[in-house]
């Protein structure tokens, strides 16, 4: 507890306890109380776990006031906000936060832009249904040399993609997930999308082959999701147009000839392989967007809906079924990443933007009323997000600055005069490359040479993230926003 501003030992504050959490409602008639005003966060979780209150033994509580966590004492927080002892302080409890503490790196040949993870937590775990066996936890990356690596939990690559001469990508990769275990899909700077199998044997190393070649964009694939039930990829493209795609190679369009590697005829761009693999083009191709798209996702309850984000701006909403943009929001920004918070009417969509930080939108609102909440704390460009598995408040991002920041949208506050109106939020967390850190290395300040480039959460595993440092980086990820 920090240095308390000097009170009356009998000094008291009458507050409200409140939660959202519905397994730790207080007993009717116990939400209010005198406390002292010297009182801290750990004085009131000694209160909230008294046997007259929750009865919770020695749990740890966060308290917010207004939607900021306390980290003063109460009275600290008066002085602070010129509020008097007489105030009514209505004090929201929440599980205390366990920091996303450092576990491990894994070495890369290159930049590493993509990661992904498979576990009975993940979606791709899920899809994969009883063949998915515990023991079996596998994360993929992708990397700017063109290769995709299967690792398994000790940080062993237990599989590499061929190269573009034997049926991988012909240039970087930028984006890769798994649709099952036995599945995946990449994506990057050679225009196509690749759909491969994944098989391992009893000794516990893998191969990936090349299944299927998607042709229909004319710019670098940046971006894609991925749904394991309905077979369908979505993706986002320099070109600005998002494609819809099925990994089904006999439901899947022909592919335009003029896109193939084969109609090319200059030495640059005719690249040869040894191996023969099916070639088609997209459901749909969709060119809705005046710049770069950056990034389209599902909607994570009607995947007949898609959201895509791009640089010119806009956030738009695609009906799937008819390929049509039925809804466009404008922001102030370029838009570089993407990712839906499940909510239990419609998602909130969390926007990293050029400008450093993260807007978060409800699609159904008015053009007028674009932003819900900004997120601030990024130095740089803010290039991969991704909702936590735990809950529908908390999100991870991963910038330029060569940091990923951990959100927590319970906790609020009003926008200062600078940052112009609405609500802000700041980082709960923020976790720094271990390469900085344990290499005693001074970073520039925009995050030169440790540039995060993805990062992915998962419930079981943690989370994940992946940079120009060349690692993949493992911190703690469970109970991280309680």
């Amino acid at each position: 507890m920090s240095n308390h501003t000097t009170t009356e030992p009998s000094a008291q504050v009458k507050v409200t306890f409140t939660t959202p959490e519905a397994d730790l409602q207080l007993p009717e008639g116990a939400d209010q109380l005198l406390v002292p005003a010297d009182i801290g966060r750990y004085g009131l979780s000694r209160i909230l776990n008294s046997e007259s209150m929750l009865n919770t033994g020695s749990n740890p509580y966060n308290i917010l006031i207004n939607g900021v966590y306390l980290t003063t004492s109460i009275a600290d927080y008066l002085k602070a906000n010129g509020l008097s002892h007489e105030t009514n302080l209505t004090l929201t409890y929440v599980r205390a936060l366990i920091p996303p503490t450092y576990e491990a790196s894994f070495e890369n040949d290159d930049w590493v832009s993509a990661v992904d993870v498979l576990s009975s937590s993940s979606p791709a775990g899920r899809w994969s249904g009883d063949s998915f066996q515990r023991g079996q936890e596998r994360i993929l990356s992708g990397s700017y040399d063109g290769l995709l690596r299967i690792w398994n939990t000790s940080g062993q690559v237990i599989a590499t993609s061929p190269s573009g001469s034997h049926g991988g990508h012909n240039a970087s990769i930028k984006a890769a997930r798994f649709m099952s275990n036995s599945q995946l899909v990449s994506a990057g700077m050679d225009r196509t999308v690749r759909v491969w199998k994944y098989t391992e044997s009893g000794s516990g190393s893998g191969e990936l082959k090349p299944t299927l070649e998607l042709y229909g964009h004319t710019g670098s694939i940046d971006s894609l999701d991925v749904d394991g039930q309905t077979k369908r990829v979505l993706t986002a493209s320099a070109d600005g147009s998002i494609g819809f795609w099925t990994t089904s190679k006999a439901s899947a369009p022909e592919a335009d000839a003029a896109l193939l590697p084969g109609s090319h005829t200059s030495k640059r761009r005719k690249i040869s392989s040894s191996v023969s693999t099916a070639q088609r083009g997209p459901l749909t191709l969709m060119p809705i967007h005046s710049a770069p798209a950056s990034a389209a996702v599902f909607d994570p309850k009607d995947r007949t809906v898609a959201y895509s984000v791009s640089q010119d701006h806009t956030v738009r909403t695609i009906d799937l079924t008819t390929s049509a943009v039925v809804s466009t929001l404008t922001s102030s920004h370029p838009l570089l990443s993407l990712c839906a918070i499940p909510r239990a009417s419609a998602p909130l969509l969390a926007a990293g933007t050029s400008a450093r930080h993260i807007t978060i939108v409800d699609p159904r609102a008015s053009a007028t009323t674009t932003s819900v909440m900004t997120l601030r704390g990024h130095t740089n460009k803010v290039v991969s997000l991704a909702a936590s598995p735990e809950n529908d408040y908390s999100l991870v991002s991963g910038s330029h600055d060569s940091t990923c920041m951990i959100w927590d949208l319970r906790s609020v506050r009003p926008a200062t005069k600078d940052e112009g109106l609405g609500s802000v939020s700041e980082p709960a967390y923020v976790i720094e490359r271990e390469t900085v850190k344990s290499g005693g290395k001074k970073k520039a300040s925009v995050g030169d040479g440790y540039k995060v480039f993805s990062v992915v959460w998962d419930k079981e595993l943690g989370i994940f993230s992946g940079g120009e440092d060349k690692k993949v980086q493992v911190n703690k990820g469970r109970h991280v926003v309680g």
